[in-house]
């Protein structure tokens, strides 16, 4: 299949589905865009703009159909320092140069980065961030009337039983158009959308960031830049990773990274902050029936006319529907078979995951959490492979040369355990040979005990030979080891 297929496939495949879809998630982005202004310290529209734009250019240039991108919490929360420092035209200059660099990371495929992420890390950011959605409706729920209880509770039921009759349109539209009637029309004391901000009554227009193009500027928003940067890509490509197992299709990581820096510009040149990749509006475009580019395009399109055309009729949806909408996603997200897991799973997994999971909610910051859960990750696996190392004496029946077979991955984790096992044996043979036939030498460091060990064998008057390296072993020795190389014997290549 050419690249022009895959392309009219993304666009063409569902296109009625993916419409309706990007309708609900138009809807439930109007408040989380507010939220998120109010969040970075800036006008409500800074945020609805760069929803728009974001979910338009995306939908053109991203890498994984079906998934939404907006203003999101996780940039917003980087940039009120510099909005109250600088001003809001320092923080669409900053959004600029978040985009640049993120095409950056695309040219140089930094996007390979999540090769590092363990599937442990990967869920617990996943139930992080279904917590951290459900914690967002809580306002919404404390020191209200009776009344929006009863419609949350009404708006659920109509999300969760309207499939087993119908799925021919997403039961979260249908819930937020009945609700949304039944509120107008019969004056219920409920919050609506206008009561989270005032919305925009025009369309945005292009202007470039009125700051002064000096090195002064760059020193200011640099370290602002790289950071929503870096926090933007991750967060979009856990949310393309979540929506690729949603799917069970595969995404272009690559051109994600590229397709968020440009939209990211976009933004900024039409009044917007920086944004991402959403999984809250994700799921729900997934859930409505989202496959393809039109359901972004779609989300784009239509909070565009919500804004512009309907904002009257927009703001006064009745926050109770969203409510009921973004619950549905928090429970959907959770990954519940992770509960019985943690008894089923190794506990370093369990561990993982769970640290992942506190941090994000502790501290509402979703690179310190996969951070940490990367960290912990990268310790455990260092300790297994570790141990999966050993060393073998075998003397001859003369009693004149010693072998020592040497099985496993000799790295930085596991240089002490080698020396550790080799000094453990008083060598008295005249000649030892130490056979690597199963063995990995994988840095400099694993290369500098061998040459501690060879050294010290050579002190004690032995004659020292190393056979068996394979290949990828045999090129850092050379490059790398001090000792002498001339008894050094190329094994098999162990397969």
């Amino acid at each position: 299949m050419t690249y022009f297929d895959v392309m009219r496939r993304n666009w063409t495949a569902n296109p009625r589905a993916d419409i309706l879809a990007g309708i609900v998630v138009a809807l439930a982005l109007i408040p989380e865009a507010i939220g998120f202004s109010i969040i970075a310290g800036v006008d409500p529209s800074v945020g609805l703009y760069a929803s728009i734009v974001i979910a338009i250019i995306i939908s053109i240039t991203g890498g994984r159909p079906g998934m939404i991108s907006a203003a999101t919490a996780a940039v917003a929360v980087l940039v009120g320092p510099l909005v109250r420092e600088h001003g809001v035209e320092y923080l669409f200059a900053a959004t600029i140069l978040m985009g640049i660099i993120q095409i950056v990371a695309g040219a140089l495929r930094l996007n390979l980065v999540m090769q590092f992420v363990s599937r442990s890390v990967i869920t617990g950011f996943v139930n992080a961030l279904a917590i951290l959605i459900f914690m967002a409706q809580l306002p919404q729920l404390t020191g209200v009337t009776w009344h929006t209880y009863a419609m949350v509770a009404g708006g659920l039921a109509i999300i969760y039983l309207l499939p087993r009759i119908t799925k021919a349109v997403p039961s979260p539209l249908v819930a937020i158009i009945i609700l949304s009637i039944i509120s107008i029309s019969m004056g219920l004391p409920v919050q609506t959308v206008s009561d989270m901000g005032t919305l925009p009554d025009g369309l945005p227009g292009f202007a470039l960031p009125t700051v002064p193009l000096t090195w002064e500027t760059l020193q200011i928003i640099l370290p602002y830049s790289l950071a929503m940067a870096a926090v933007g890509l991750l967060e979009s490509l856990l949310t393309a990773q979540i929506v690729d197992d949603m799917t069970d299709t595969d995404s272009y990581k690559r051109y994600e990274c590229r397709g968020q820096g440009i939209a990211n510009i976009g933004a900024a040149f039409f009044g917007g902050m920086g944004g991402c990749a959403m999984i809250g509006q994700s799921v729900i475009n997934i859930t409505s029936g989202g496959r393809g580019r039109l359901s972004s395009l779609t989300a784009g399109v239509t909070l565009l006319i919500l804004l512009s055309v309907l904002g009257p009729y927009v703001a006064q949806v009745p926050m109770p529907a969203l409510v009921a909408v973004m619950i549905m996603v928090s429970i959907g997200t959770f990954s519940w078979n992770s509960i019985p897991n943690l008894r089923q799973h190794p506990w370093q997994s369990s561990v993982v995951m769970l640290t992942t999971v506190v941090v994000v909610v502790g501290t509402h910051d979703l690179s310190l959490g996969v951070a940490a859960g990367v960290l912990l990750s990268g310790i455990f696996f260092a300790q297994k492979v570790q141990k999966l190392f050993n060393i073998e004496r075998e003397v001859s029946a003369d009693g004149q040369t010693s072998t020592y077979r040497v099985s496993g991955e000799v790295f930085f984790a596991s240089v002490h355990r080698f020396a550790d096992q080799m000094q453990a044996y008083e060598e008295t043979a005249p000649n030892v040979v130490i056979d690597v036939h199963n063995a990995h030498f994988w840095d400099i460091t694993s290369v500098d005990a061998l040459d501690k060990i060879v050294g010290k064998l050579d002190k004690g008057g032995a004659s020292v030979k190393v056979v068996g390296y394979n290949e990828a072993s045999a090129d850092i020795v050379d490059k790398f080891a001090l000792h002498d190389k001339t008894g050094v014997e190329l094994g098999a290549i162990p397969h």
